[in-house]
């Protein structure tokens, strides 16, 4: 009798220890197989070549040209994908889903956007619902409704895990183009944009001199720039015009709406607000030191509001100023304007608009133009002149004015010891300075 407890015992023990390594392995194989899975299916469109090689990638049909596509549950678990279409061309598109070894089909809805300023070319939301019992981890396109999953441009979908942000302020650059070489400039203002309280700035790059390539080689070494490919004269004829001239362009401006509106989408869970601005803007608090302290005290004051309206005043470039500021002699051998030098700025005109810049919570916003958004889930409010404005250094817009006729506004020289200190450095690195 022992003998058989003992054997019993024995037993029962071998048994569990089975159970419990067998569950083990099970729970594994189960818990690394969906990052497997992924990694596997990236390495087999790679090798079938259907990975998307650009930012801007064209469908057969050359008249549809995807950017990306994001995963978007604020409504329902539904894949938005950024696209540029020809308003009238384009009439159908499809959404194919690798599920569970089978290819899921869906019609897509195509949401074209109003501001298309007379171009044939727009950009649109093309809009499919996820199927169900699936979370794809890409999405593939075409205009028939007939076509082989294996044979399309696979796009990965982002924002898949959104995450946490890991920045305060992300600041869109739409679209540099035409040979920029302001690099004086852009150094000043990548610096008030740090010293203001940004972590990130993205820049979407048609084209630069060599010595700004340098600067952005600098600046993504740092972490502080995020340089997006943007060739999007490959595939389309671009216009430097923001509406149609019918010249026999087909898209406005480098495409900058598109730029912008995929520069929301990219940044919506790393960021808490998102600044959308040219690079030769800086929106300047007046009220308070930095952004962040400015947007704590309007979100407090309007907790309903998610985007931010701020009045752009030309301050001209022909206008210039002398601040008697020591340390800043060597910037003369750098390329570019001083935007310490501008300090007056144009009074409004009688019956004109002040166009308007935005900082904005990216996860309010569905769809946005250049000043304003144009589909949303919160207000928006324009920001009042006595608490901030866009400083925008360029050529006038009032080109008669005297200089009596300016304002003086002083309010980029408050920053002028860390804005010289900073810029200093930067420089020396670069070794633009000696």
């Amino acid at each position: 009798m022992p003998h058989f407890t003992r054997f019993y015992f024995y037993g029962c023990s071998l048994g569990l220890t089975c159970f419990i390594l067998s569950f083990s392995f099970h729970w594994s194989q189960n818990f690394f197989w969906s990052k497997s899975h992924l990694m596997k299916q990236e390495q087999t469109l790679a090798s079938r070549d259907q990975l998307p090689r650009d930012t801007i990638t064209p469908l057969k049909d050359n008249k549809t040209y995807i950017i990306a596509p994001y995963y978007d549950h604020r409504e329902r678990n539904m894949i938005r994908i950024l696209g540029i279409v020809h308003h009238t061309e384009v009439k159908e598109l499809y959404c194919y889903f690798s599920c569970a070894n089978t290819t899921v089909r869906v019609k897509a809805d195509i949401d074209m956007h109003q501001d298309r300023f007379g171009f044939p070319y727009g950009l649109s939301d093309i809009i499919c619902n996820e199927p169900t019992d699936c979370s794809p981890t890409h999405v593939a396109l075409d205009s028939s409704p007939t076509e082989n999953f294996a044979d399309l441009i696979s796009f990965p979908i982002q924002n898949r895990n959104p995450g946490s942000p890991t920045a305060s302020f992300t600041v869109c650059f739409s679209a540099m183009f035409g040979n920029y070489s302001n690099v004086l400039q852009f150094i000043q203002t990548v610096e008030m944009y740090k010293i203001l309280g940004a972590q990130k700035v993205m820049v979407y790059l048609n084209n630069c001199s060599r010595q700004m390539e340098e600067v952005l080689q600098y600046y993504t070494e740092e972490g502080t720039v995020e340089v997006i490919p943007w060739h999007i004269q490959r595939y389309l004829k671009v216009s430097d015009n923001w509406q149609y001239p019918n010249d026999g362009t087909e898209i406005g401006y480098y495409g900058q709406i598109s730029a912008l509106n995929d520069c929301i989408y990219r940044n919506m869970y790393s960021s808490k607000f998102v600044v959308l601005n040219d690079q030769d803007e800086i929106i300047l608090p007046f009220k308070h030191r930095t952004w962040d302290t400015m947007m704590e005290s309007l979100q407090r004051k309007n907790p309903k509001v998610g985007i931010f309206q701020f009045e752009n005043h030309i301050f001209p470039q022909t206008v210039v100023s002398n601040g008697n500021f020591t340390n800043t002699s060597s910037w003369n051998r750098v390329p570019g304007s001083n935007l310490l030098q501008y300090i007056h700025r144009e009074p409004d005109r009688l019956s004109y608009y002040n166009a308007r810049k935005m900082i904005l919570d990216p996860r309010a916003v569905i769809q946005t133009s250049v000043h304003s958004t144009l589909k949303q889930y919160k207000r928006s409010m324009y920001v009042p002149l006595h608490t901030a404005l866009v400083y925008h250094c360029r050529d006038p817009l009032q080109h008669n004015l005297p200089r009596a006729s300016l304002i003086k506004d002083r309010t980029i020289w408050r920053y002028n010891v860390s804005l010289i200190r900073n810029v200093n450095q930067a420089l020396l690195k670069f070794k633009l300075i000696g």
